[in-house]
């Protein structure tokens, strides 16, 4: 890290703040690069195990590094993370599964990825939830059932504490950048999916709840706003608190990881395999954030445009 570091701010690898930023001073970005690269210095310890995963994480890694120094047309971005995840399939086995279980699974990797990289936007929330997702995938894979190699989750969190200790700060050190956020999602969906194959459990899907609610909360609102939701913005629930509210950075972060502990320490302790429970659950929990908006956030903000305002 403190190698990288180094070649950033020579090189002038800086996040410098804009209208939509969160921070107010230049901070090296790209920090996250120690996800990645850590598993593939794992990868050829270990004996190569999980190869089509960790080209899938190189891949999917460098197109998005190269995106933070300079951005990528979306056309090959998008072909570079389809092909990704197809490696990550194939890893699994999962294309001897139902066509319409890997649309299911496409669906379900494309939009976390994309959850996880939305939601990397403020100082410590990326790494403190990222440790307690695999924390919570090593409790259950050291205590419940055994899905994974262990030493490549260790890793795994070893990179995210490093990763912490120069982000988890009032001012940061460094930014995850797209690569970090990118690949700390492919590395956690990785994970998940094996546990979820391995227990034919769904219900695991709530390990990402509370980023889940919070980036589907926010489009619903912005379609409703008649909002182009493919344009950059910082309208998440988690911005607001941060910017308009004036909560700290790292506070925010840890009341996000408390609510997504008490889903876990639930999921952990009273699991059940019945999609109409799950189904249940995402429904209370859905109506639950969307009600608490509008009553912390208000109705004219979450409901008007900005366009039917300034007419």
């Amino acid at each position: 890290m403190w190698l990288y570091l180094y070649i950033a701010e020579k090189n002038d690898i800086i996040d410098r703040p804009n209208a939509r930023s969160s921070h107010s001073v230049h901070t090296i970005r790209g920090g996250g690069i120690i996800f990645p690269l850590a598993l593939v210095f794992e990868y050829a310890y270990s004996g190569f195990h999980y190869g089509w995963f960790i080209l899938g994480l190189v891949l999917i890694s460098a197109i998005s590094f190269l995106d933070d120094l300079k951005p990528q047309d979306s056309k090959l971005r998008f072909s570079i993370h389809l092909m990704a995840v197809a490696l990550l399939f194939y890893q699994l086995n999962l294309f001897t599964f139902p066509w319409y279980l890997i649309v299911v699974a496409l669906f379900f990797v494309i939009g976390s990825i994309n959850a996880v990289n939305f939601m990397d936007g403020i100082n410590g929330i990326t790494g403190s939830y990222a440790l307690l997702t695999l924390l919570t995938l090593l409790y259950i894979n050291n205590n419940e059932t055994l899905f994974a190699d262990q030493m490549v989750l260790i890793i795994a969190i070893i990179a995210v504490l490093i990763f912490n200790f120069f982000n988890f700060r009032k001012n940061a050190r460094c930014f995850a950048g797209d690569v970090g956020s990118v690949s700390i999602a492919f590395i956690i969906l990785f994970f998940i999916l094996k546990l979820i194959i391995a227990t034919e459990n769904l219900s695991y899907i709530l390990l990402l709840l509370v980023y889940g609610w919070d980036v589907v909360s926010t489009i619903l609102f912005r379609l409703i706003r008649r909002e182009n939701i493919s344009e950059a913005h910082r309208t998440h629930f988690y911005q607001f608190l941060a910017n308009e509210k004036k909560i700290p950075h790292l506070n925010v972060a840890i009341g996000y990881c408390l609510v997504q502990l008490g889903v876990n320490a639930c999921l952990i302790y009273r699991s059940t395999n019945n999609l109409s429970y799950l189904a249940l659950i995402l429904i209370i929990t859905g109506t639950f954030i969307v009600v608490l908006r509008l009553i912390i956030q208000g109705r004219r903000q979450l409901i008007h445009s900005n366009h039917a305002d300034n007419s």
